[in-house]
């Protein structure tokens, strides 16, 4: 079974990147199937728009990935620009994918809904993300369920090709992540860079503690019982506490009587721990940027052998070879 998956270097992962995802790449390339991740550069240049940055943080993810406990002896680790294939592949795509399709994606709905502007880039963004999965023959694709529309699309659009050219692409399935982490924000919305509410897991400790102890909580007095379902200081706590623990803080919440300061200074302390190990690592891996580059060249060369037996398959299947 083959599983891909991608993540947008956008800027730096928090813990919502690695509760949501991250973490899932990790468990999954444990398993015997084969395992395909690329840091998805081109889809991040229809937000990010000043080269310096882009190429750091294509550099700063791979860090990332790889001190998290991304394992390229087990996992192909890419980035998606090494592997031009698929900028061709898109384009053929393109031209059997159906304007309503791409009008009913969500991106590009919402920011229309919104007054927004939309580029083409973002337009065609899920042509793009189809071609990234159909390239390597993808059968599963791990997912969240807000995001099942994506693999949806990607096998629209690879029905439409294989209607009109013959059975040239594998369909995939979305593989829904059934303990995919639900992680609040410090505002209590969902956490994301873009909304300001974000903790990066590898930020510094004083930085971190900064955020967490700034976050808004209850305004009940402090002898007074509360719920810990849906608050979003003790989701995050659960996040990096063991069961007992988790337990023992829920029953303190429903008794009353204890500050939130010292679950904050808790949480702090957990999730320095949690992650001191991948921040060894990372500093580790840091020192030796040659090893990133040389990681990724040969993750690309892997990804190209067999990307480039695809896009020879849909050039024959339409004429192009």
């Amino acid at each position: 079974m083959r599983i891909l998956s991608g993540i947008q270097p956008t800027g730096r992962f928090h813990w919502g990147n690695y509760f949501g995802a991250i973490r899932q790449y990790i468990d999954l390339q444990n398993g015997q199937d084969t395992a395909f991740y690329f840091i998805a550069n081109l889809h991040a240049l229809t937000t990010v728009r000043e080269k310096g940055r882009l190429a750091q943080n294509t550099l700063d993810a791979a860090l990332d990935l790889l001190a998290l406990g991304l394992d390229p002896n087990r996992a192909t680790l890419f980035v998606q620009s090494d592997v031009p294939e698929v900028s061709e592949l898109c384009w053929i795509l393109m031209t059997t994918t159906p304007i309503g399709l791409l009008e009913r994606c969500h991106a590009y709905k919402d920011k229309k809904t919104k007054g927004l502007t939309a580029d083409a880039g973002l337009f065609a963004y899920p042509v793009l993300m189809a071609a990234d999965i159909l390239l390597y023959d993808s059968e599963l694709v791990p997912v969240g369920e807000d995001q099942i529309q994506h693999v949806e699309v990607c096998r629209d659009i690879a029905g439409s090709f294989n209607h009109s050219f013959g059975e040239v692409f594998v369909l995939p399935k979305a593989y829904v992540v059934k303990d995919r982490a639900k992680v609040p924000g410090l505002d209590g919305g969902k956490m994301s860079k873009s909304y300001g509410n974000a903790v990066d897991v590898f930020e510094e400790i004083p930085l971190q503690k900064k955020k967490i102890m700034g976050m808004t909580t209850d305004s009940r007095p402090m002898d007074q019982p509360k719920n810990p379902e849906g608050d979003p200081l003790f989701e995050l706590y659960s996040l990096f506490a063991s069961e007992e623990q988790t337990k023992s803080l829920a029953a303190t919440y429903r008794r009353g009587g204890f500050g939130y300061g010292n679950v904050k200074k808790e949480l702090v302390q957990l999730a320095e721990s949690y992650f001191a190990e991948a921040r060894a690592k990372r500093r580790e891996l840091a020192a030796q940027p040659e090893k990133i580059h040389e990681i990724l060249a040969e993750g690309a060369a892997k990804a190209r052998k067999k990307a480039s037996e695809v896009l020879l398959r849909t050039q024959q299947a339409c004429g192009l070879k």
